[in-house]
């Protein structure tokens, strides 16, 4: 905390320091004794009435009386990575745009509206594939959806040319005429996230549905892990894939946004027996230095033996021979296993995301609603 020469605590902040990532000491609840202090480090997104709001690193939203500050001190915008690659969040969420990329997008000054919209049969019908573009012989339309929330959701990089509640109005109008609830993807916690306008989406009664992160790493030492099973590469999706994906298949509209990328690779372990789904699986897209992984997934009945490490691995390797350094993958707040396996690779959290819903519109449901 900021101490001044005389040894004492000093409050260093002000109203004036909205939009700054500070470090702050306070009172503790009540009751619980004047020795009692609580940190709090995050972006200062308001001062007003004498509290001050501040977003942590996860998107949490802290309150603080200002009569119970002790000392605070504006600090640097992010904290150094003591290993890994470093990029700021704008850059890494292009690319993971790239690696993910929706049917449809439209441009609302520097934010991108985001649309991959499926079709859901009612009971009793069974579409065919199509050619992309045409909907499958047999379709019944049903209700709408998206595949998963990235595809579907408003990437806020900038200025969207208008007057945040009107490009908010603007948004709700365009997902409405595709049958979709409006989303805003938002990020915190690193160089150039969006705190702030997580707070205005708040303020507004936009709820946070959906936290994740997304981690970064380096492929070389990945690659360098021992492969331990056999690991089949290819450039499209075959069924046996998508088996171990979902085991009940995906629609044409999922089939395109996986398949979307610069250079996308597709990677799986075949299963016990013949036509059995593949023990493991994963997908890797390469976009200059950078190499994203994502749909790592093994059998149930298959974990704890080295498969997803293999898949991992392979993967890494192919991402170096396109000439990548760095890497990329996106993992959920409750996904505890994945987490572990991807910090023993070496891979550590850059920042935090998050989807807002527009507020009285339904939730997104399945698997269709994932991050």
């Amino acid at each position: 905390m900021e101490i001044s020469a005389k040894g004492r605590l000093e409050v260093r902040i002000t109203p004036a320091d909205v939009g700054k990532r500070v470090s702050v000491r306070r009172l503790g609840e009540p009751g619980t004794g004047p020795e009692k202090f609580t940190d709090t480090v995050g972006v200062l997104t308001s001062w007003d009435g004498g509290v001050l709001m501040i977003t942590r690193r996860d998107g949490e939203t802290v309150r603080i009386p200002q009569n119970t500050l002790v000392a605070g001190k504006v600090v640097p915008a992010a904290p150094a990575r003591r290993r890994g690659p470093a990029a700021t969040y704008p850059e890494l969420a292009r690319v993971a745009a790239r690696a993910w990329r929706p049917l449809e997008s439209e441009r609302l000054g520097e934010w991108e509206l985001r649309a991959a919209v499926e079709e859901v049969p009612r009971e009793g019908a069974h579409p065919g594939r199509a050619a992309p573009g045409q909907r499958p012989a047999g379709t019944v339309t049903g209700p709408r959806t998206g595949f998963t929330r990235r595809a579907n959701s408003v990437l806020p990089l900038g200025d969207p040319g208008l007057p945040l509640d009107a490009a908010l109005a603007a948004v709700r109008h365009w997902y409405g005429e595709r049958g979709l609830p409006a989303y805003v993807q938002t990020a915190t916690g690193a160089d150039g996230t969006q705190e702030l306008l997580c707070a205005e989406l708040e303020r507004r009664g936009w709820v946070r549905e959906v936290t994740a992160e997304l981690w970064t790493g380096e492929p070389a030492p990945v690659a360098d892990r021992a492969e331990g099973a056999q690991v089949v590469l290819s450039r499209t999706v075959d069924e046996a894939w998508l088996a171990r994906y979902q085991r009940k298949g995906l629609s044409e509209v999922a089939l395109r946004v996986l398949s979307s990328g610069p250079s996308v690779w597709f990677a799986s372990v075949p299963g016990a027996g013949e036509g059995e789904p593949p023990a493991a699986i994963g997908r890797c897209v390469v976009d200059g230095r950078w190499a994203g992984f994502s749909a790592v997934e093994v059998d149930p009945g298959r974990r704890r033996q080295g498969l997803a490490t293999a898949v991992m691995a392979a993967l890494a390797r192919r991402a170096l021979d396109e000439g990548a350094s760095a890497a990329w993958l996106q993992v959920e707040a409750d996904n505890e296993g994945g987490r572990a396996l991807y910090r023993a690779l070496g891979f550590l959290p850059h920042h935090a995301y998050h989807h807002y819903r527009a507020p009285g519109e339904p939730e997104a449901s399945g698997r269709s609603g994932r991050p």
